[in-house]
């Protein structure tokens, strides 16, 4: 998740129970490396074990030579996006745009493969429409490359995010290759996580958009997978701390003005598993200075002490 999934947010979903973060998508054009977007999106985390950096291209030279370039600054597993539904990513045949083209697929994973010592994984989709679903031929193609796990987004590219996903598709896919796959697409609570891993028979479940403002659903999937039941909802003061511990993280990240920016679009995520949050959000999200944002949030907190939990 381009735009979101940077370097504070992985670290908070790592806390949260998390089993390993992937970098944001990012282009295999090195020319573009020396932006300040693609510096940031290439920061890793030191800290964080596996360190996975995901590339987007559709040369498989350049992908290759990004691929080694990402391992020399300390990445131990490359993940290529063949799953990225976007109309800017897709218009240059990159993203879930190669899934047209299983010859194109098969010269860049090879290349990138060959190219570097750590694992090479996948992230793909079902297809490119929903008359042509070739997962399992891409599945075959990458298993054959030596692609060491695959994680699959349960819809095709024409399907974007909408309508249910096609966890059925993702069964077959795993049934076709020996490699793990980890199903990715519509797991937003701790039941739901275990129907998929039914379903689907995967090896593993991937967390997206269900992350945004609930980066405690690691918590809550993992408590419910070991023991069967639901974890109690955070107390207040609990998000609060998370928030606060966000905030400051993007300031520090990004500098006060664009985390400031940043920061607007995870606070209305987080509103959004809040109570009675319509005014905070409506104000918090205007403010353009760090100090302003902060004592908002925790204003909101004081005025709600009286409520033992906010988060839904």
């Amino acid at each position: 998740m381009a735009g979101i999934t940077d370097a504070p947010f992985r670290k908070l979903c790592r806390r949260f129970g998390a089993g390993m973060t992937t970098s944001e998508m990012t282009t295999a054009d090195i020319s573009l490396w020396q932006t300040a977007k693609s510096r940031r999106r290439l920061d890793l985390d030191m800290d964080a074990t596996p360190r996975v950096v995901q590339i987007a291209g559709s040369d498989p030279a350049q992908m290759a030579l990004a691929a080694r370039l990402c391992v020399d600054r300390g990445a131990q597993i490359v993940d290529i996006n063949m799953g990225c539904p976007a109309k800017k990513v897709c218009k240059q045949l990159a993203g879930s745009a190669l899934l047209k083209d299983p010859a194109l697929v098969e010269k860049i994973l090879a290349a990138v493969v060959s190219a570097v010592s750590v694992p090479v994984t996948l992230k793909m989709r079902t297809g490119w429409d929903p008359e042509n679903r070739n997962g399992e031929e891409i599945a075959r193609v990458a298993e054959r490359c030596g692609i060491q796990a695959l994680a699959i987004h349960g819809r095709t590219r024409a399907c974007r995010y909408n309508g249910l996903a096609e966890y059925e598709t993702i069964a077959r896919i795993k049934k076709a290759v020996g490699i793990p796959v980890i199903a990715n697409g519509d797991i937003t609570n701790s039941e739901k996580s275990l129907e998929v891993l039914r379903l689907s028979g995967a090896d593993g479940i991937m967390i997206g958009r269900a992350a945004r403002g609930r980066p405690w659903i690691f918590r809550e999937l993992n408590h419910f997978l070991k023991t069967g039941e639901k974890i109690a909802p955070l107390e207040n003061n609990h998000v609060r701390d998370i928030m606060l511990d966000h905030l400051i993280d993007l300031y520090q990240f990004y500098g006060d003005t664009t985390g400031v920016r940043v920061a607007r679009k995870h606070l209305t995520w987080y509103c959004a598993s809040l109570s009675n949050a319509e005014e905070f959000r409506s104000r918090v999200v205007r403010v353009d200075n760090a100090s302003e944002q902060l004592q908002l949030t925790r204003t909101f907190f004081g005025m709600n002490s009286g409520d033992k939990h906010l988060a839904a």
